[in-house]
């Protein structure tokens, strides 16, 4: 009702007042802090619609190869890594990606570069580096020895154990076939620095409220814990993470008004990821001829989770990268809303929603199955990914999110962090622009999927708590509503797109208090 105001007040967690700055400053008592904003843009309290939580803190904790430039930049990491860490202990790095490398790896084999040179520098310490989606990983020799890996060694289904012509390991793991390769579990105490590491982080970047994407029911215990205590530092929506954890987890428990938790939905991934080729498709990869990609979760484990998730009150949120993969969720969902017609509100969604056949389209707003796309994913993955499915698969369903609008489906954005970086200033202007953050194609990669500037903004903010069943406290500036804010040095609804990247967080406001505050002036 009104889309633009000068000033916002709150008081004991809730805003109460929004208007005017002369309005909002006629309510001042003698205990109120003011902050002079000095033209600065206030948004609702931006939120992480699909994210790994504990990932996040966990990727500052083990050798970092986000942005590495090559094979050769990888191993070298590695090389200086195992320096002076005694004989045996375990190197676990996460981040390499192949497809953003500037220089080939002298010899692949089906894409990936052979363990030689990583095991070369690394001949008495185990290696295990993880792809930066997560969904495959290297080990180097001494790892596989000693998880004992032979030319008869064979994944799980939903696997891939990448051989050479001999037959041999080159040391990629793809999706369930990671599970053969077993460094050492984090403690309880590692995961809780992880926990506080993302809250930091998110905080710094303006993250009010996270959707985390798959815990397990011990770390969901943890955050039952730190709850309990008010000691979380930003709202987290946990999905929990497979059908047998639900069951053992119970009834859910979407959490009241003031909580900072909400337990009431379920992660499965029915498919792997396009850069490892394990994304599930209706017609073979273009690079990797007779290869359809993987199912990592059994589709009618998929359809039962639906059924299990409409009957007993939960949300039910499925990973869906390819065509097959994407068809196989909506094929699952709408049998389970025929099987209860009566079930109006369930919101169940389809994570990721990257890869779509032109017929299933249309299915997203008909069925009333919510998009969640990570922005920043279109232009980190459209300069590679002809190469994988070829030109006309790339135009008729890749990240087509004005196509998904179109059909009446409801967006909402995210980073799938870490793969990529939480920022969510990065992830509107992939959103807005489909552009890399140096400018990269001009006009964008299929410009006409590109979102508007208020559309981007409601996927991180309005949409995105409607998702989560948040919408009766938060997503808008409103009285009543939750006082979760996010300040920002810079108008990003109105600065050219060049400006955007250049908005600085400068306060990140949780239930009426600074979370964060920047150093910028």
């Amino acid at each position: 009702t009104r889309p633009r105001a000068e000033a916002v007040a709150m008081t004991g967690g809730r805003i109460t007042a929004v208007g005017s700055t002369a309005e909002v400053l006629a309510g001042k008592g003698p205990q109120t802090e003011v902050i002079d904003l000095r033209g600065a843009t206030v948004v609702p309290g931006l939120k992480e619609s699909h994210g790994h939580f504990v990932g996040i803190g966990q990727a500052r904790m083990v050798l970092n190869l986000v942005g590495t430039k090559s094979w050769d930049e990888v191993v070298a990491k590695v090389a200086e890594a195992v320096k002076g860490r005694p004989k045996g202990a375990w190197i676990v790095g996460r981040g390499w990606h192949e497809g953003k490398w500037e220089k080939k790896p002298a010899r692949e084999v089906r894409g990936f570069p052979p363990h030689d040179a990583l095991s070369a520098v690394s001949p008495d310490h185990p290696v295990y580096l993880v792809r930066a989606d997560g969904h495959a990983g290297f080990a180097n020799a001494r790892a596989m020895s000693l998880m004992k890996i032979t030319r008869e060694t064979r994944p799980a289904a939903g696997g891939d154990v990448i051989r050479d012509e001999n037959g041999q390991a080159t040391g990629v793991f793809v999706d369930t076939a990671q599970r053969l390769i077993q460094p050492p579990a984090p403690t309880e105490s590692d995961i809780r620095e992880a926990i506080r590491l993302a809250t930091e982080e998110c905080l710094r970047k303006g993250i009010t409220f996270f959707d985390d994407a798959g815990a397990d029911l011990s770390t969901i215990a943890l955050y039952q814990e730190l709850a309990a205590k008010n000691q979380l530092g930003l709202r987290l929506y946990p999905m929990i993470r497979g059908l047998n954890n639900l069951k053992k987890f119970g009834a859910p428990q979407p959490g009241g008004p003031d909580s900072f938790l909400s337990i009431r939905s379920l992660k499965l991934s029915i498919d792997g990821a396009l850069g490892s080729r394990g994304a599930r498709l209706l017609e073979p990869y273009v690079d990797d001829a007779g290869n359809t990609g993987l199912w990592v979760t059994d589709p009618a484990i998929v359809r039962e989770a639906a059924l299990y998730g409409i009957e007993h009150g939960f949300q039910v949120n499925v990973h869906a990268i390819g065509d097959a993969g994407n068809r196989s969720v909506l094929d699952a969902f709408e049998a389970a809303f025929k099987a209860h017609p009566e079930k109006k509100d369930v919101r169940f969604r389809d994570e990721h929603s990257q890869i779509l056949d032109e017929s299933d389209i249309a299915r997203f707003g008909r069925l009333g199955v919510i998009a969640s796309i990570q922005g920043i994913h279109g232009t980190s993955d459209l300069p590679w990914a002809s190469q994988r499915l070829g030109e006309a698969r790339v135009l008729e369903g890749a990240y087509v999110w004005q196509k998904l609008r179109k059909s009446g489906a409801v967006l909402i954005n995210g980073t799938d962090a870490p793969v990529e970086d939480v920022d969510p200033i990065k992830s509107y202007y992939a959103s807005v622009t489909r552009q890399s953050e140096a400018g990269v194609p001009p006009g964008g990669y299929q410009p006409d999927q590109k979102l508007t500037r208020l559309e981007a903004l409601q996927s991180y903010t309005k949409d995105a708590y409607w998702a989560s069943f948040a919408e009766a406290n938060g997503g808008v500036i409103s009285p009543g509503k939750w006082a979760d804010l996010t300040v920002l040095s810079r108008d990003i609804l109105s600065v050219p797109d060049a400006e955007i990247l250049k908005a600085q967080v400068l306060y990140t406001i949780v239930n009426g208090k600074v979370a964060y505050r920047s150093g910028a002036k």
